[in-house]
């Protein structure tokens, strides 16, 4: 199968019931969606819409596949087909009135992935919303709707174990970033997130099991870096953070956070010289902002040692 990320734009389709139906007439539409194996599908949404109206309306397939447009008018007409876990199909054709219109076939691709609609944009924007404004329950809320709805989706419950997370559940926040696993075994973030349950949990040692799981060498997000070394740190393990501080600077030469965590951990190591150099060159990246009085400080102190 096909892996893919699909955004579909659309047309301009006004869906469901309208207040203006003015693609009313008389022409009749028939037809048929299946899979590739030639397999019926059932509750795919069929989008109408009537180019000279400008308006249009939404129904879906049953059992058979089959779908029934009555009392439409005739000219050019485009049709989206749409179902979870298939890649979108649009088409246009042509309607006439007085003649009978020929039924209309359609086969959708079964693909790996979200299949990512404005519909599905527009809600996952709403959940991303909640949680920016800390109103973890009801971003909870949403993305389990969205899980629901779009059960391919499941990078979602890294979301919603976010919102566990921020609400102090973290056996619940586990039991979401798990489900990651289950689709993904080698997501390092889920592992990452997992780790950090059990270190807000006071479990240190189950802490560590998770965070090396993930592979040093394929860590290639220098934010991930900088998440495992700040836990690291934060724990004392000193030597242990430096090497993930170490590879994130090296990855992105202007990564701020890291340039800075790394001074602060060669300090605590006592390696003078080398806090010093990774410093200078956070100074050379930001020289006027709070945090660069701060580190002009450490600066000044590491000279006169």
């Amino acid at each position: 199968m096909k892996k893919v990320l699909v955004i579909t734009a659309g047309v301009a389709l006004i869906c469901g019931v309208l207040a203006s139906q003015d693609y009313k007439g008389r022409a009749r539409i028939l037809g048929y969606v299946y899979d590739q194996q030639g397999i019926p599908l059932e509750g795919v949404r069929v989008k109408l819409f009537c180019v000279k109206t400008q308006s249009g309306f939404e129904i879906a397939t049953d059992k058979e596949g089959k779908w029934v447009a009555l009392g439409v008018r005739g000219g050019t007409w485009h049709v989206d087909f749409e179902k979870t876990g298939f890649g979108p199909v649009k088409k246009s054709f042509e309607v006439s009135e007085t003649t009978r219109n020929p039924e209309i076939r359609i086969t959708l691709q079964k693909v790996e992935g979200i299949i990512i609609t404005d519909e599905l944009k527009e809600a996952l924007a709403k959940a991303n919303g909640l949680f920016g404004e800390k109103n973890y329950q009801g971003a909870l809320e949403a993305y389990s709707g969205l899980l629901a709805k779009y059960p391919e989706a499941y990078v979602l419950w890294k979301n919603a174990g976010n919102c566990y997370f921020a609400m102090e559940q973290y056996d619940k926040a586990e039991e979401s970033y798990m489900k990651v696993l289950e689709k993904e075994a080698d997501n390092s973030d889920a592992m990452l997130l997992i780790g950090n349950c059990y270190i807000n949990r006071n479990q240190t040692d189950k802490a560590l099991e998770w965070y090396n799981k993930i592979e040093f060498e394929k860590i290639k997000d220098p934010t991930v870096l900088y998440n495992i070394g700040t836990n690291y740190y934060n724990i004392s393990k000193f030597d242990e953070a430096l090497k993930y501080f170490l590879k994130a600077v090296e990855l992105q030469k202007d990564f701020l956070d890291g340039l800075y965590q790394l001074g602060l951990t060669y300090t605590t190591l006592q390696k003078t010289a080398e806090a010093i150099t990774a410093f200078e060159q956070y100074m050379k990246l930001d020289p006027d902002s709070e945090r660069a009085a701060q580190v002009k400080g450490f600066l000044d102190y590491l000279k006169k040692k």
